[in-house]
């Protein structure tokens, strides 16, 4: 019995209690009288005993107790050890099993594990690194969780196979909300006949009507031109599979028509709220439509995945819009003391010619405004240098570092030719004010500059120069364009178009046409393209070490010890597509920023932008780009050969 527990029997106390008594009986004795003291000895003496008495059939009890609850628990343990449903494995130094429970012969159905090599028993172990504490293997059809202690060469097996079962069940029914969205059955359906157009609204809608049957999706339609789809995380795994094939069918099944229609799905999931989710699908069909429609866009939480963008956007045939937003650009730049006006990193030709048309417009509606750019590079030098001689051009021309200076909570920024807070030249900016204006033409990618005012995104245009140039014509009688000033304007979509050969519509020439009559020069726009003789021939080496793939796409590299500019990149790409036979470029190089940059170029066949998005990039079907860090260009011409491999030979569906 424990000492602590029998002093609470037979402790100080008790003696103490017991001396107490004995000398008062003494005192009786002597003082009062001897019977008294005897009768007090004999109580006292009985009392001793009853409490030694009791105090020894307490140990007894108390001993017995703890034996038998001793033999429950070590019985318990062995039937928890024996009959318990987790496997337990003992090994040595060399991973041989020195012990097991019985569980894990029912596990590897086998009669005798000991002396045998843990890893030949089970083989999905060689995974396992030697310090982890946890993993999931499959092993014989089943799911176990593994618990590893290291230290004693203990491992348990769990069948977590019931709970992952249950766990994929719960996942796949969750349920999932999309907006289907005929992109352009206006603009299809102009000039029809309503027979004709009853017709083919009918064919399309009973298409989608039949794909929605085919995989148990409920299809509502909200309006004439939009659908509601509900269905679950299951049928979203099959739809992803196909790459939402309903994007296809109704395109080749409309073919015939002059405009054919495209679809646009925006899809949310992996969320709980229904609010949410309704909210994730109407940001999903926002993005799609912002990067020209005929592409589902699925948004799970923050992540978001594209399928379809297999055709170019169908240009819009009225000016509401621009009207619209000039006007409202307008009173924007009314409102505020000043308008600083930045495009991205490395800008082009589009992107000066843009800002210097945006700087116009703040100058006919007499505010005050400048251009934050921090340095120049090929793809603009001999444009700048042109903008030093001039008149007072050059003045309005900032660094970044003066613009943060500048900058106040009324000072509205205007970016154009990117909508990535991370490719503007200055994005401090983009956090000082909140009064913020978005001009693009690019597809819109995931990234997004978060709550601008004004966005006029427009991924049927040739160049932001031409949706400059759109707004410039309603902006009022002020406005007034100098030849340079007209010229940067027309040699941006020069630039992007490829001297008008592609992503060129009628308003483009519409453009360019209002650019010649206020003075657009076209023999100096050929000025300012002009090429360097040594950047040709870098270009010319470039292109010499080119790969094919597959007999139509082409890997060209520059060489890992040299630095070539973007321009000179974008320019490779372009010479390899002009190639018979070429239907898409790609050409990596290193930038003197220490970037590896990879340039995609294509005919139109073939996606470029899903590419590059997938490499971190972005940009238009047939024109994209992006950039790599901490990579060399070998090890990022390894990464493209993957990523195409990916896209099921290249060729995106």
């Amino acid at each position: 019995m424990p000492k602590f527990l029998a002093k609470r029997w037979f402790g100080s106390h008790i003696i103490v209690a017991l001396i107490f008594c004995l000398l008062a009986a003494g005192l009786l004795a002597v003082y009062v009288n001897w019977v008294f003291a005897i009768l007090g000895f004999v109580v006292i003496a009985s009392s001793g005993y009853l409490t030694f008495h009791n105090q020894q059939l307490f140990r007894d009890e108390i001993e017995g107790y703890i034996t038998t609850l001793s033999h429950r628990i070590k019985k318990a343990g062995d039937e928890v050890i024996n009959e318990l449903p987790i496997g337990i494995v003992l090994y040595n130094e060399d991973k041989i099993i020195e012990w097991h429970n019985p569980y894990l012969l029912q596990m590897t159905e086998k009669e005798n594990l000991i002396g045998d090599s843990l890893l030949d028993v089970f083989p999905p172990l060689a995974d396992m690194k030697d310090n982890e504490q946890q993993a999931e293997m499959t092993y014989r059809k089943r799911i176990y969780e593994v618990l590893h202690r290291p230290e004693e060469r203990l491992l348990y097996f769990t069948d977590m196979t019931e709970y992952k079962e249950l766990q994929m069940h719960y996942k796949e029914e969750k349920l999932v909300l999309a907006i289907v969205h005929m992109d352009n059955l206006d603009e299809v359906a102009q000039g029809m006949d309503e027979q004709s157009r009853s017709l083919l609204l009918t064919n399309v809608t009973g298409a989608i009507t039949k794909w929605a049957h085919q995989y148990g999706i409920y299809l509502r339609r909200i309006s004439s031109d939009k659908f509601l789809a509900v269905f679950d995380q299951g049928t979203l795994q099959q739809l992803e599979a196909t790459r939402f094939d309903i994007l296809d069918v109704v395109r080749e099944m409309t073919s015939k028509n002059k405009i054919p229609i495209t679809l646009s799905i925006g899809v949310g999931a992996g969320i709980d709220t229904f609010i949410e989710l309704g909210e994730l699908a109407q940001s999903s069909l926002d993005v799609a439509l912002g990067r020209g429609g005929d592409q589902a866009a699925v948004k799970v939480k923050d992540k978001i995945t594209f399928y379809g963008g297999k055709s170019n956007a169908v240009e819009k045939r009225n000016r509401v819009r621009a009207r619209v937003i000039s006007h409202a650009l307008r009173n924007l730049m009314l409102e505020s003391d000043l308008v600083l006006i930045m495009g991205h990193k490395m800008p082009d030709m589009d992107a000066i010619g843009a800002a210097i048309g945006v700087l116009k417009a703040v100058h006919a509606a007499e505010k005050q405004g400048y251009i934050v750019l921090d340095e120049s590079n090929p793809a603009i030098e001999r444009l700048m240098q042109e903008v030093e001689e001039h008149e007072y051009l050059n003045d309005y021309f900032i660094t970044s570092d003066q613009a943060i200076q500048m900058v106040t909570k009324r000072t509205l920024v205007v970016v154009v030719d990117t909508h990535r807070p991370s490719m503007v030249i200055e994005p401090r900016l983009l956090n000082v004010t909140n009064r913020v204006v978005l001009i693009d033409h690019h597809r819109r990618s995931e990234e997004f500059i978060s709550d601008p005012v004004l966005i006029y995104l427009e991924p049927y245009a040739s160049s932001t120069s031409e949706l400059v140039t759109e707004l410039l014509q309603y902006q009022g009688e002020n406005l007034t364009l100098d030849v340079l000033e007209a010229t940067a304007l027309l040699a941006g979509i020069v630039v992007d178009t490829k001297s008008f050969a592609f992503r060129t519509g009628s308003r483009t020439f519409e453009a360019a046409s209002f650019l010649r009559r206020k003075g657009a020069d076209t023999s100096l726009v050929q000025v300012l393209l002009k090429e360097d003789l040594m950047q040709y021939i870098r270009r010319s080496e470039i292109v010499r070490h080119t790969e094919i793939l597959g007999g139509a796409i082409a890997i060209a590299t520059g060489k890992e010890s040299e630095k070539y500019g973007q321009l000179l990149i974008a320019q490779a790409a372009d010479t390899l597509l002009t190639m018979a036979g070429i239907e898409a470029s790609f050409v990596v190089c290193r930038r003197p920023d220490d970037l590896v940059a990879i340039s995609a170029r294509s005919l139109g066949d073939f996606n470029v932008q899903v590419v590059m998005e997938q490499m971190g990039g972005g940009g238009h079907l047939n024109n994209a780009a992006t950039q790599l860090k901490d990579t060399t260009v070998a090890e990022a011409v390894e990464l493209l050969k993957q990523v195409l491999k990916n896209c099921q030979g290249g060729k995106l569906k």
